[in-house]
């Protein structure tokens, strides 16, 4: 299932929990034995890759609360455990836990921090 967004800018979407905004890689259209590929063989593979665009802020964990003192601001802030991926990552992740969107006619993926395989991680690549 596909969903159609219709917004100007991807900086006003915010990633929430333990979800991961990707851009997949192109598909590769022909083996490296040089044969072309039938539209449908990609549909079926299990594993994809993308670059990681956008990271929610992690799995939320329960606040301490203090209750020896009184005197203590009662507001409860949450804390997150950061998720690994940041931006800019290319991850490897299984295509059944995706979520596919369309934005500006571009197909990006909604993943789970569980369903990412493997982060590649370059340093250099933005410098």
């Amino acid at each position: 299932m596909d969903l159609n967004i219709n917004e100007k800018d991807l900086n006003k979407f915010i990633v929430v929990g333990d979800r991961v905004l990707i851009k997949p890689k192109s598909e590769e259209l022909m083996t490296r034995s040089g044969l072309y590929l039938p539209p449908g063989v990609q549909e079926r593979e299990k594993i994809y890759s993308g670059y990681v665009l956008k990271v929610g802020p992690g799995y939320p964990i329960p606040a301490i609360a203090d209750e020896d003192e009184p005197w203590k601001d009662k507001q409860e802030k949450v804390k997150y455990v950061p998720l690994q991926a940041k931006e800019g990552d290319l991850a490897v992740y299984l295509q059944n836990s995706a979520f596919e969107i369309e934005f500006n006619q571009q197909k990006y993926v909604i993943v789970p921090q569980s369903a990412i395989l493997l982060l590649i991680r370059d340093e250099d690549l933005f410098k």
